[in-house]
């Protein structure tokens, strides 16, 4: 198959999104298929270059006079690459394909990440829309999404072509009880409520600290609001980092505190790095702990039930010592070979004669088969 895939940049920068879609180009790529990304570029053209993916130049900014240009180059994208495959990742992508696909023989994928941004909704121009939990699922059907259309692949993206093997990733030496949380600085990814949460034990357990992986433009808010604390030297502002496996394995704890989150991908690789896990109960977060088997969920918003959580971990090693162990069971669902092949699988329902073609090219193979 001839695959494009339409994301808004390929920037190293820890977006769950463009991850996944140079995951799957790469593995696509791998498996030999002809795989194409359109961004406005970024880190990742490297690994896409190393993986024989092509890459186009294409700036989706939404400015009127760049979204006509856009228009313009999105064409000729299409014209000189000629995909059987469009699988748009994001809002601007999807529209462009859906809107623009008169005359292109092309069949749109699109896949919901962010369900709960009104633009969500417009995924829905594709002929398949992959919702990455079920609940996301539950979601758009309610907004008006057929059920026909939709399909659900959970998120992973352990063994991703973008990681090396867990065991090569050194630990580092962070202050123990180690606390993590590795998200964007938004106010919608619980930040607050898990410093609250932390000010509120940090009295009894005087060794514990707080580390905060991520960057946004909420940080400073963050900042100042650690900064009328008495503990302000034991929360950690530790900024984007690109390999975040070296917190999540030198931690004890791990926490996600979102108010709404449709899946939860570093929950996985938390879970891998053997981290007890504690995680808002939203959205698709219980299905990635595997419906409470392989994590603790709180209520969102609630600063003082995370602070309970904590404590009962902090102050009971083998309650600890047993989440740890659970959180690094079931994982192979989470893996990104998985996804490729789940996904791989939605292109064929929309090729139906895809694999008659291959034997009708391929006489070799055809005879062989009847050996």
């Amino acid at each position: 198959m001839k695959i494009l895939h339409i994301t808004n940049h390929v920037q190293k920068i820890g977006n769950g999104i463009v991850n996944v879609a140079v995951d799957l180009a790469c593995l696509q790529a791998k498996s030999g298929h002809d795989v194409a990304v359109a961004s406005a570029g970024g880190e990742y053209e490297i690994l896409l270059a190393r993986h024989g993916v092509k890459h186009f130049q294409l700036n989706q900014s939404r400015q009127p006079l760049n979204m006509i240009k856009a228009a313009w180059r999105y064409r000729e994208i299409v014209q000189v690459f000629q995909p059987d495959i469009v699988h748009a990742h994001m809002m601007t992508g999807v529209v462009l394909a859906g809107v623009l696909r008169s005359g292109c023989p092309y069949n749109l994928v699109s896949t919901v990440h962010n369900e709960f941004q009104r633009s969500a909704i417009l995924m829905g121009l594709a002929d398949r829309v992959i919702a990455v939990s079920h609940a996301v699922a539950d979601s758009m059907v309610r907004r008006g999404i057929s059920k026909k259309k939709l399909r659900v692949i959970s998120n992973g993206t352990l063994g991703s072509p973008r990681h090396r093997n867990l065991k090569d990733y050194q630990p580092l030496p962070l202050h123990r009880p180690a606390i993590t949380t590795v998200a964007g600085m938004y106010t919608r990814k619980g930040i607050a409520e898990l410093i609250e949460a932390f000010i509120k034990i940090a009295k009894d357990f005087p060794q514990a600290h707080l580390y905060l992986v991520g960057n946004g433009p909420d940080r400073s808010m963050f900042e100042a609001m650690v900064q009328k604390t008495t503990y302000s030297n034991r929360i950690h502002f530790e900024g984007f980092q690109p390999e975040p496996q070296r917190y999540m394995l030198a931690s004890d704890i791990f926490v996600l505190a979102s108010h709404c989150e449709s899946f939860g991908l570093v929950l996985t690789e938390a879970r891998e790095a053997g981290c007890a896990i504690i995680a808002s109960d939203v959205d698709g977060i219980p299905e990635t702990l595997d419906n409470r088997q392989a994590g603790i969920l709180v209520p969102p918003k609630d600063s003082q039930t995370l602070a309970a959580t904590l404590a009962q971990l902090l102050e009971d090693p083998e309650k600890l010592y047993k989440w740890q162990s659970r959180a690094q069971q079931n994982l192979e669902r989470f893996s990104a070979a998985r996804v490729n092949e789940d996904t791989l699988a939605i292109y064929r329902e929309l090729i139906p004669n895809y694999n008659l073609s291959k034997l009708i090219k391929s006489p070799k193979v055809l005879v062989g088969n009847y050996k």
